[in-house]
C-alpha cells in the first residue's frame, strides 16, 4: 500500500536542520561503516543528521553502528520489511530541510552533499536530483539516471533492442546512454541508491510505496513526483561509487523474481489502460523471467555438461588410440557406454563436492576421476557384456585425469576473480596506497593473511619526494599522480586504498582514470577491519584458533606428494643433474640454480622435498617445524618471499598455510614462480 505521511505530522516538527541522511541497511556492516565514514565527511559544516534503519541484520551491524557511530540515530526492525516500508520509518523521525536516501553500500566524495544542496536551493522547481554513480572499476552505473518503464521503453529493453542500439534514441531510453554523463538535465528517473529530495516534495507526494518490496520503488516515486509537477535532474558535477547488490548477495532473496514482479506491478499500476501495449508488455516480461530462470539453470548445470562431454570425447579417443579407428564396438552398446561411464564421472564429483564448494579445485576433481574411474573397472567385471576393453577405460581414464582438473585450471586463470585467486601465487599483484602508519600496519596484516594471497608489490605514496624509499622492505613505487604508470609497468591486479591516507574525492579521480584497466580498486576502513571490493569483503582480523587437519599430515597427501617429487627429481637428474655436476666440478661458480639441482640426490633419497620449509630452519633453536610442515624443501612459501624480510610471525604464517593447504597444484604453482624468480635473478633463498 501506498504510504502517505499527513501534512499534520510534517508540520509538527519544527525544522531545524538542512539535510537528513536516511540509510537503510541489511548485513553489509563493514560496507556500511565505510558508507557512514563518508558521510560524516561530506556533512562537515552542514547541519545535518543521519539515521539508519537496519531490517534485522545479523552481522554485527546494529552493534558497530552504536559502538562507533553513536551520534547516528538508529531504528532496529525485528524482521526485514523491505526497502521502501524501512525508509519511509526513516523520513517519518528526519527533521532535515532536505532528505538523502543513501544505499549502505555507497562512498560519498567530500563535497556530495554540498553540491546538491546547492543545487536544489538554487533550482527551486526540481524537487528530487541525483548525481553521477560509479561502479567500483570507475564505469558509469547507467541506472543513475533512466526513462520511465513506458511499455514502449520497457519492451526495448526486455527484448535487447535497447542493449544492440544504446545510442539510438528511439531504443536507448531506458538507460539514456546516448546522453553525455558529463552534463547536467532533466531525467524520468534516477538511482534509488542516491535520491536528493526537497522535504516538502515527500509531504505532498507521500512516502516509498511499500507494494513493491525492493526494485521498482524509485522509479515508482519519481513517477509521482513527476506526475506532481516537479523536475527530477541528473547532477554531473559531484559522484559517488556504488557497489551494487550487496544486500541482497547477503540474503536469500531471488532478486530475478523480485526484479521482474517489481516491473509487473509498475506496469499495472500506471499503465493499465492500454490493454494492448500492456499485454505485449506483460509477455514479454513474462519471456524474460522465463529465460533468465533457464539462463540461471544452464549456468549451474555448465560444469556437469563439459565433464560429460570430456568423458566422452576421452573414451572416442581411447578407441582411436586402440583399435585405429572410433565407434568400433558394437551399435548397441554405445547409448550405455556414453551414458553410464560419464554418469558415474559425474556422481563422483558430485561426491567430493566439485559442483557445490569446490567448483574450480583441480585437485579435487583429480581424486574424483581416480575414484569413479576404480568404480567403472570394478562395474566391468560384473557386466562383462559391456567390458569390450578395458585398455580403452585405463586410456580414458589417464585422459580425463588431465581433462576435467585441466578445464578447470584454465577456467580460474581466465576468470581472475579474488575467489579463485584467494589460494594462487599468481594472483593479487598489489598496491598499497599510503605510507603512513596505517599503511605499515595493512602490510603487515596482508603478510599474515596468507591465504588471501596478495602480494603486495610497494606502496604509492601521496607526493613524489619519498619514491624509492622503503617500508618494512617494501619499496615506494610511485606517487598518485604517476600510479596508472606504475599500474601497468608492474601488472598490478589490486589497489588498496587506506581512506585515512587520501581524500575520498582523490580516491574516486584514480578509479575514474583507471576504468580500462583490469584492476580491482579496493578500499580499507580506518578500522582496519576489512577490506572493501568489487564483489566481496576480505576480513584482516587475526584469527586465533585454526584449523589443525593440515593436508601435509594426510597420508595420501604424502604419497603423492612422494610420487610427485620422485618423478620431478628422476627427470632433473637424468637430463639436468650431470650438468651441474661437470660445471662444479669445472671449479665454475654455481649459480642459485644450480645450488638447488646439486641437492636432487637427497630429493630422491628422501631427505628433502623439492617443495617444503626452508631448511636453514633446521640451524634454529625452534626446529620443530618439520613436524607440521614436512620435509625441508629446495623451495617454498617462504624462500618466495625471502627478499621481503619476513619477521619470525610471518614465516611461521606461510609454513602453516602450506602445511594446511598443500597439494599438488600448489607444489606445481611454487615450483613454476621459483623458476620465474630465478629467471629474474631475484633473491629467493634465506
Amino acid at each position: 500500500m501506498e504510504i502517505k505521511v499527513s501534512t499534520n505530522f510534517w508540520q509538527a516538527l519544527i525544522s531545524a536542520m538542512q539535510v537528513s541522511v536516511i540509510i537503510v541497511n541489511y548485513n553489509v556492516r563493514a560496507f556500511l561503516e565505510n558508507s557512514l565514514n563518508s558521510v560524516m565527511k561530506a556533512l562537515a559544516g552542514i547541519d545535518g543528521e543521519i539515521i539508519v534503519v537496519d531490517n534485522a541484520s545479523d552481522d554485527g551491524s546494529i552493534e558497530m553502528v552504536r559502538q562507533k557511530f553513536p551520534q547516528v540515530k538508529l531504528i532496529v526492525n525485528d524482521n526485514n520489511v523491505g526497502f521502501a516500508a524501512a525508509n519511509n520509518a526513516g523520513i517519518r523521525i528526519a527533521k532535515g530541510d532536505y532528505l538523502l536516501l543513501l544505499n549502505p553500500d555507497t562512498i560519498l566524495q567530500e563535497n556530495t552533499i554540498t553540491i546538491m544542496l546547492n543545487f536544489l536551493e538554487s533550482n527551486k522547481d526540481v524537487g528530487l536530483a541525483g548525481c553521477k554513480i560509479l561502479n567500483p572499476d570507475g564505469t558509469l552505473q547507467l541506472a543513475c539516471r533512466r526513462s520511465f518503464p513506458t511499455p514502449w521503453v520497457a519492451f526495448t529493453k526486455i527484448i535487447g533492442l535497447s542493449a544492440l542500439f544504446p545510442k539510438i534514441p528511439l531504443f536507448g531510453k531506458y538507460n539514456l546512454e546516448y546522453l553525455a554523463p558529463d552534463k547536467s538535465y532533466e531525467v524520468d528517473a534516477v538511482s534509488g541508491s542516491f535520491m536528493f529530495l526537497q522535504r516538502k516534495v515527500a509531504e505532498e507526494v507521500g512516502g516509498l510505496d511499500e507494494q513493491f518490496f525492493m526494485y521498482g520503488e524509485d522509479l515508482d516515486w519519481c513517477y509521482r513526483i513527476k506526475k506532481a509537477g516537479w523536475k527530477i535532474f541528473y547532477v554531473h558535477k559531484t559522484q559517488v561509487i556504488h557497489y551494487k547488490g550487496e544486500s541482497v548477495r547477503r540474503s536469500n532473496i531471488d532478486e530475478v523474481k523480485l526484479f521482474y514482479e517489481a516491473m509487473r506491478l509498475f506496469v499495472k499500476k500506471h499503465f493499465s489502460k492500454g490493454l494492448i501495449s500492456t499485454g505485449l508488455l506483460s509477455f514479454g516480461i513474462a519471456a524474460r523471467e522465463f529465460a533468465a530462470s533457464i539462463s540461471k539453470s544452464i549456468r549451474q548445470l555448465q560444469a556437469p555438461i563439459l565433464d560429460f562431454i570430456f568423458v566422452n570425447l576421452s573414451l572416442l579417443i581411447g578407441e582411436y588410440l586402440w583399435f585405429g579407428e572410433i565407434l568400433h564396438f558394437p551399435s548397441h552398446a554405445y547409448p550405455i557406454i556414453f551414458i553410464i561411464p560419464a554418469f558415474i564421472i559425474i556422481g563422483s564429483m558430485y561426491f567430493f563436492g566439485i559442483y557445490t564448494k569446490r567448483k574450480l579445485s583441480a585437485t579435487h576433481a583429480s581424486g574424483s576421476v581416480i575414484f569413479g574411474y576404480i568404480i567403472l573397472s570394478a562395474l566391468t567385471f560384473f557386466f562383462k557384456q559391456y567390458g569390450f576393453s578395458r585398455m580403452v577405460v585405463v586410456i580414458s581414464g589417464v585422459l580425463n585425469f588431465f581433462l576435467l582438473p585441466g578445464w578447470r585450471l584454465m577456467a580460474r586463470a581466465i576468470l581472475k576473480s579474488p575467489e579463485h585467486q584467494k589460494r594462487s601465487l599468481f594472483g593479487r599483484r598489489t598496491l598499497i596506497v599510503g605510507v603512513d602508519r596505517k599503511g605499515e600496519e595493512l602490510l603487515r596484516k596482508l603478510r599474515t593473511r596468507v591465504d588471501d594471497g596478495y602480494e603486495v608489490l610497494g606502496f604509492i605514496d601521496l607526493s613524489r619526494k619519498n619514491i624509492g624509499d622503503k617500508i618494512s622492505g617494501v619499496e615506494i613505487l610511485g606517487s598518485i599522480d604517476n600510479i596508472g604508470k606504475v599500474i601497468e609497468e608492474k601488472r598490478v591486479s589490486e589497489v588498496i586504498f587506506s581512506t585515512d591516507s587520501l581524500p575520498y574525492a582523490d580516491i574516486l579521480t584514480v578509479i575514474a582514470r583507471g576504468t580500462n584497466r583490469a584492476v580491482n580498486f579496493r578500499m580499507v576502513p580506518s578500522s582496519l577491519d576489512v577490506i572493501i571490493g568489487k564483489t566481496h569483503i576480505d576480513e584482516l582480523d587475526d584469527i586465533p584458533l585454526v584449523d589443525i587437519d593440515y593436508n601435509i599430515n594426510k597420508t595420501s597427501r604424502r604419497i603423492l606428494k612422494r610420487i610427485f617429487d620422485m618423478t620431478i627429481a628422476g627427470i632433473l637428474l637424468l637430463f639436468v643433474y650431470p650438468f651441474v655436476i661437470i660445471k662444479n666440478k669445472s671449479s665454475a661458480r654455481l649459480g642459485r640454480f644450480g645450488k638447488k639441482i646439486i641437492l636432487i640426490p637427497d630429493v630422491m633419497k628422501g631427505v628433502l622435498s623439492l617443495v617444503g620449509p626452508p631448511s636453514y630452519l633446521s640451524r634454529s633453536d625452534d626446529n620443530k617445524v618439520h613436524e607440521y610442515c614436512g620435509k625441508y624443501g629446495l623451495t617454498g612459501l617462504v624462500q618466495l618471499n625471502y627478499r621481503n624480510d619476513l619477521t619470525n610471525e610471518e614465516i611461521e604464517k606461510y609454513n602453516l598455510y602450506y602445511a594446511k593447504n598443500q597439494s599438488l597444484v600448489l607444489d606445481l604453482e611454487i615450483l613454476i614462480k621459483t623458476i620465474i624468480m630465478i629467471m629474474k635473478k631475484e633473491n629467493i633463498d634465506g
